[in-house]
């Protein structure tokens, strides 16, 4: 068949592929048999060198998404469209898959034609079919109407599975800086927990396994296993990998990452999917996962400048301005404190004698000194760094009689220690009394602890 007027009619890049459909029903070789001058020149060919009925990877690195969705064009006669990102080429493609009429029972034929953007265009990626947008509108009422990040993420994760009837889902997390991996919402079908089977996810050996994900999808959007055919390819990628997902069941599995401009911060992993509607499934998962990235982006942002807000830069510990948020919820009603409760308050002892005599790094390095301690004394509690050289801290859900054993435990340190000297001053009460009461009554004892130090050792006077 003749198919050069077909491409060269067009303004757009075109060309026209054909597909070996084997004996089997499973997809052959793939061929470019026509080309127009804009194709060409996009895979920097001249006209002269092009021999139609040769590999289509001749002219480009193979995909297996790419022939995937080449064989599904003519088997299943549909137009293919979709809208992605390829990361082979930092760039947003639109593609279009148009199938022609075949004499061939063993062979079809489609017209191939794309367009190339920089970026994203909001309205490229709002055009999908009436079932993808109503579902991907779905998923992004769900986690805007939760008050809570995390359930609203774990609601649309629910839904991802549902779409790719799949029995297993997850938002998994990366973490370059500390090469680990972590779950941010996970979902299965009524066999399984969510639970179940990934805890492996957490281990550091399997951060070493998703490190290499980027490549498998940075030559198209995704990575995609249809079957336990093509489960063994993975054996090819990764040994340990294949291993773990035989282990468990795992014969089919769907791969989307979360990109930002900072890069790769998670993927969509839904396994044992229903690959009949893969093409449903990369259409919808495509701007999920756009949605998805940028959403979990920003919350990380904004949970980056909590920590900061709410953290000492020196000791690691929760600041003054955490702890008064942290009282004026407790006086509000917004948090429960749950029983009894106890208040420390620290005083570093000999502080502006350090400072005077060796220097502020000195006396940096004796508050570092001091955070330890108090980490050590009480690693399960809530630790405040309220001015230069005070503490707080928190202690609740604990008897009177183990509150005042761990308080003795920090005297101990201190007198044991001979660096780190501190006063203290305590107060227990019952959920009724006012926490302002408390932390006044303990900041009290702790001064009097303090003038007691300074009689006995006027070496540490200020």
């Amino acid at each position: 068949m003749d198919f050069e007027p077909i491409v060269n009619s067009l303004n757009k890049l075109a060309s026209v592929l054909s597909v070996q459909l084997n004996p089997d029903g499973s997809c052959g070789e793939i061929c470019v048999e026509a080309a127009n001058d804009s194709y060409l020149e996009s895979v920097h060919m001249k006209r002269e060198d092009f021999v139609p009925g040769r590999s289509y990877s001749y002219y480009v690195p193979p995909t297996r998404n790419y022939e995937d969705m080449s064989f599904r064009c003519v088997k299943e006669n549909r137009l293919v469209h979709f809208y992605i990102h390829v990361g082979l080429y930092n760039a947003w493609m639109e593609v279009y898959m148009l199938p022609l009429k075949s004499e061939d029972p063993n062979k079809g034929y489609y017209l191939f034609s794309y367009d190339m953007n920089a970026g994203p265009e909001a309205e490229k990626l709002a055009d999908l079919e009436p079932e993808i947008a109503m579902q991907v509108l779905q998923m992004t009422m769900k986690l805007r109407e939760s008050s809570h990040f995390h359930d609203g993420v774990k609601s649309v994760i629910h839904e991802i599975r549902l779409s790719c009837e799949a029995e297993r889902c997850c938002l998994l997390l990366t973490d370059h800086n500390e090469k680990r991996c972590s779950v941010l919402a996970a979902d299965a079908s009524d066999e399984y927990t969510s639970e179940e089977d990934l805890e492996f996810l957490h281990e550091e050996a399997f951060y070493h396994i998703v490190e290499n994900w980027e490549k498998l999808v940075e030559k198209t959007n995704c990575y995609i296993v249809h079957d336990k055919n093509e489960m063994e390819t993975v054996k090819e990628v990764n040994p340990a990998w294949y291993n773990i997902l035989k282990e468990i069941g795992i014969y089919s599995m769907v791969i989307y990452p979360l990109k930002t401009t900072a890069g790769t911060i998670g993927y969509i992993w839904a396994v044992n999917f229903n690959s009949d509607n893969t093409l449903r499934i990369k259409s919808t998962l495509e701007i999920t996962a756009f949605l998805l990235a940028a959403e979990t982006s920003n919350h990380q942002l904004l949970r980056k400048m909590k920590v900061l807000s709410d953290t000492d830069l020196l000791t690691g510990l929760l600041n003054r301005n955490a702890m008064n948020n942290r009282v004026a919820d407790i006086v509000s009603g917004n948090a429960k404190l749950g029983g009894n409760y106890g208040i420390v308050f620290v005083d570093v002892n000999g502080l502006k004698a350090v400072n005077d005599k060796e220097g502020h790094t000195a006396g940096d390095r004796l508050l570092k000194g001091a955070a330890a301690m108090l980490k050590e004394c009480y690693s399960d509690y809530e630790i405040f760094r309220v001015g230069g050289d005070e503490f707080l801290i928190l202690v609740t859900g604990n008897s009177e009689d183990e509150f005042n054993a761990m308080a003795d435990e920090l005297k101990a340190s201190s007198e044991n220690s001979n660096d780190v000297k501190v006063a203290i001053g305590t107060c227990f009460a019952d959920e009724s009394t006012d926490i302002r009461t408390v932390m006044r009554l303990a900041d009290e004892r702790m001064y009097k602890d303090k003038e007691e130090f300074y009689k006995k050792h006027p070496e540490f006077a200020r």
